[in-house]
């Protein structure tokens, strides 16, 4: 069973890393690509095109400038544990062992813009870009285009590598969408957690990334391996419902009180 997960737009570089475990991303050349690109923008186009404050425009202005070919602990984290954020909140993965870690690196991934998959322990530098952006790049006018079939490609090679043909989608529909479904080897799985408001059961964007969260981190530390014991999750207070799970592959998750 592989793990995917969306990245966070909120990073933490000032904590230690847990671990001296590390790797490198596997699209380095194409990160250099993207960040060359990035460079070309001043702030205030940055601003224009990312959708973000000026602060924040200035703030990966500088990020993008100084983005190295080399990543190493100088200048960059393991990508597990330097995203934070709901989905990052749920998962906790500085309490995750050495053992937790090493099981992660091979059944886990997490989507990016700048990256377009990454490792739990590889090494990242930080960046803001998301999947979303308009950036046209000789590949098209944007980075679903910029990263076309190469994300369902690494999916698949893990998938090959553990044996499996099931992945777990835990992440965004923004970031799933980078993702070739056509390509893709493998039976989807999409867990759909509920919170219950105002008398309905609804999606409730903070807590349904931070339940994503929490069940990768059930997965992950309880070694699960088959899509029909994703039933048995009941972290956060979330129960599976069957009757609410008419979807194929996509299995919903309830919680009566927030």
């Amino acid at each position: 069973m592989l793990v995917v997960i969306s990245p966070a737009k909120s990073l933490d570089y000032a904590t230690p890393p847990t671990t001296r475990l590390r790797s490198q991303p596997e699209f380095a050349a194409e990160s250099a690509a993207l960040v060359a690109r990035m460079r070309e923008y001043s702030p205030p186009q940055l601003e224009r095109l990312m959708g973000i404050s000026k602060k924040l425009a200035d703030l990966n202005f500088g990020r993008f400038l100084q983005w190295s070919e080399t990543a190493d602990a100088g200048n960059a984290k393991q990508a597990l544990l330097a995203f934070t954020g709901d989905v990052y909140a749920g998962l906790r993965a500085e309490t995750f062992s050495e053992d937790d870690l090493r099981y992660a690196q091979e059944h886990l991934r997490i989507l990016s813009g700048l990256y377009g998959v990454l490792k739990p322990l590889d090494m990242m530098q930080p960046y803001r870009l998301e999947m979303g952006t308009r950036l046209r790049t000789e590949r098209g006018a944007n980075l679903y285009d910029f990263w076309g079939e190469r994300i369902a490609e690494a999916l698949n090679a893990q998938l090959a590598s553990l044996g499996s043909a099931v992945l777990v989608n835990l992440a965004s529909q923004e970031y799933f969408k980078a993702v070739r479904r056509e390509r893709l080897a493998a039976r989807v799985v999409s867990p759909v957690f509920k919170d219950y408001k105002n008398g309905v059961y609804k999606i409730i964007s903070f807590y349904a990334k931070k339940a994503r969260g929490l069940m990768s981190a059930w997965i992950l530390q309880q070694r699960v391996a088959a899509a029909d014991d994703l039933r048995d999750f009941a972290g956060g207070g979330y129960r599976y419902n069957a009757a609410e799970s008419a979807a194929v592959g996509e299995p919903v998750f309830l919680r009566k009180s927030t």
